[in-house]
């Protein structure tokens, strides 16, 4: 005769493995693969699997929060935990160097691909798929209109540079630091090197398109270096 745990544990076995629950969890891998999808074109550091895993974990916990409670009441034990779990994991994303705070809206897509995943192992499977459609217009849209504003500021990196034969090299910085001031700009070198006879700088600046453009233009009329190369801040969200 097998033992009262034996039975509940082949019971939660048969739970795991019948079809609604497959049902849901692959529906958490199809829609957090989905954002993950999103992140990974954007060369983002939580890309497909880190989303689709997330959203499999948090639908797994939610089935399983359910399931190992039984007759009890308390059927949301395990899966309130999921959001201080899921907040430790976000705030692991965000980085802040210099004066450049980076992983916002990655540790932010973090937090709601877990909540799709509770809403799929909870069966709600209309609320799940709106969000995600949600999430995919806050991040292809919205970023889109935010990019082409001019009241957005987004990051650049300005690459300068010098051959060393001409001039002074703390002449050429004095004009790079003229020019910043004068637009408002503090000087935030992100890497500087010294190759055969070139002399590197990178600086990050936030602001918008508008005053990204002045700010280029500005660069290269004063001539403050041989070259300049404006790209955008791979780093930034």
């Amino acid at each position: 005769m097998q033992a009262p745990s034996s039975i509940h544990f082949t019971q939660l076995e048969q739970l795991i493995l019948s079809a609604p629950t497959i049902k849901r969890l692959l529906t958490a891998c199809a829609l957090g693969g989905a954002i993950g999808m999103e992140r990974e074109w954007k060369h983002k550091p939580s890309g497909l699997r880190t989303n689709l895993l997330i959203c499999l974990a948090c639908a797994l916990f939610t089935i399983l929060s359910a399931a190992l409670a039984g007759d009890s009441q308390d059927k949301s034990r395990v899966a309130s935990n999921i959001v201080q779990g899921i907040g430790f994991l976000g705030a692991g994303l965000i980085l802040h160097t210099r004066n450049r705070v980076q992983g916002l809206t990655s540790a932010a897509t973090v937090f709601v691909v877990a909540s799709i995943g509770m809403a799929c192992g909870a069966g709600l499977y209309l609320p799940a798929l709106f969000a995600t459609a949600i999430v995919g217009a806050a991040l292809q849209l919205i970023g889109m209109v935010e990019a082409r504003s001019r009241w957005k500021f987004y990051s650049m990196i300005y690459e300068l540079r010098w051959t060393t034969a001409n001039g002074e090299l703390a002449q050429l910085y004095a004009s790079l630091l003229d020019v910043l001031d004068a637009s408002g700009h503090p000087l935030n070198i992100v890497d500087r090197d010294s190759l055969p006879g070139v002399e590197r700088v990178r600086v990050a600046v936030s602001t918008s398109r508008r005053k990204h453009n002045e700010l280029l233009a500005e660069l290269r009329a004063h001539h403050v270096a041989d070259k300049i190369l404006a790209f955008p801040d791979g780093e930034q969200d």
